[in-house]
């Protein structure tokens, strides 16, 4: 950023002063050298020239004067830039829309919310509060797919968290493929640390690979894993759309699979986490952002160009001009 500043604009009201300076001069002047009876011996001398030497001594003193004070404010360009090094966190986050994640088992200010819509509002929270970061993210169910790469462009990034609703990524729990598509996608970077943050409402029952052998995958290639489930503890109520377009209300048995997701962390050298209210879905991410923190080291970079010899310089001129007149063609005497 280059601007333009005055390193001592405490001097500059000092400028104020010089037509006040001037004004008094001119008023009272210097008193006679010599004293006369009467001014009738110098009529013929003020009817000769009107130039008056004395008003341009002057007029160059206070020039010479202003120049010097803006001087010694020292106008001066800086330019200030800012670096940021981060420490190089990728993450990539997996989330689940299978058909259950319609329950409307989180509440929020007395309104029922479905899981997916709490998820939104909560890994949009967390995408917020890591600006450092890059981060991608998968959506599950029946398979697995890649909704963002890695990116530091979070505002893009939200905007594919807005756009999350279930049947995305069909039916069923491919929590295997899911953790396999993440770790793919951070095997080969060079960060200095990798995360996948997995949240389910189920249990795997689809895909070709295991959740523990993808689990072990990721650990072979340095990757950290948080899992989160979440849903109520036992029943939760669930949307149901008749072929009339009418919405009724049944119950489902939350089904997740606590003691897999709590081996998968164990794997991943990671934590498990269980949100059963909203309040503990928006901790979790909180604590998670709390574990795996960023540290960004910033240097500033400030470099000051003085402009007051622009100044100086034509005030040295003005007094110099001043001195030489003065005596010289313009010297008085006494």
């Amino acid at each position: 950023m280059n601007q333009f500043e005055f390193a001592h604009p405490w001097v500059l009201p000092l400028l104020l002063l010089l037509p006040l300076l001037a004004y008094l001069r001119g008023h009272w002047g210097k008193a006679a050298a010599i004293e006369y009876s009467g001014l009738s011996l110098f009529g013929k001398l003020a009817r000769g020239r009107k130039v008056k030497p004395g008003g341009w001594l002057s007029a160059l003193r206070y020039l010479a004067l202003a120049c010097c004070i803006v001087a010694l404010a020292r106008p001066q360009k800086v330019d200030s830039s800012t670096q940021v090094q981060e420490s190089g966190i990728d993450m990539m986050l997996a989330i689940d829309l299978s058909p259950s994640m319609q329950a409307l088992d989180y509440h929020k200010d007395g309104q029922e919310l479905s899981r997916v819509q709490v998820v939104r509002e909560t890994v949009g929270n967390f995408i917020e509060g890591r600006p450092n970061d890059r981060i991608g993210m998968v959506v599950f169910a029946g398979e697995a797919y890649l909704m963002s790469p890695l990116t530091l462009d979070h505002s893009w990034l939200l905007q594919n968290v807005d756009r999350l609703q279930v049947g995305l990524a069909g039916d069923a729990t491919a929590i295997g493929s899911a953790l396999a598509a993440c770790a793919n996608r951070l095997r080969n970077q060079p960060a200095k640390s990798k995360i996948i943050v997995l949240l389910t409402d189920g249990a795997n029952n689809a895909g070709k690979i295991t959740p523990f052998a993808a689990a072990e995958a990721a650990h072979a290639l340095g990757i950290k894993i948080y899992t989160i489930g979440a849903g109520s503890a036992d029943v939760a109520k669930f949307p149901i759309r008749d072929a009339f377009g009418r919405v009724t209300y049944t119950t489902i048995p939350v089904d997740i699979d606590n003691d897999a997701l709590q081996k998968i962390a164990d794997i991943g050298g990671g934590k498990f986490f269980r949100a059963a209210d909203y309040d503990t879905l928006k901790h979790v991410y909180q604590e998670i952002n709390k574990l795996e923190t960023s540290k960004v080291a910033i240097k500033h970079f400030h470099h000051v160009k003085e402009y007051f010899t622009w100044a100086l310089y034509p005030g040295l001129l003005f007094l110099g001009f001043e001195i030489a007149l003065a005596h010289t063609r313009w010297r008085r005497v006494p």
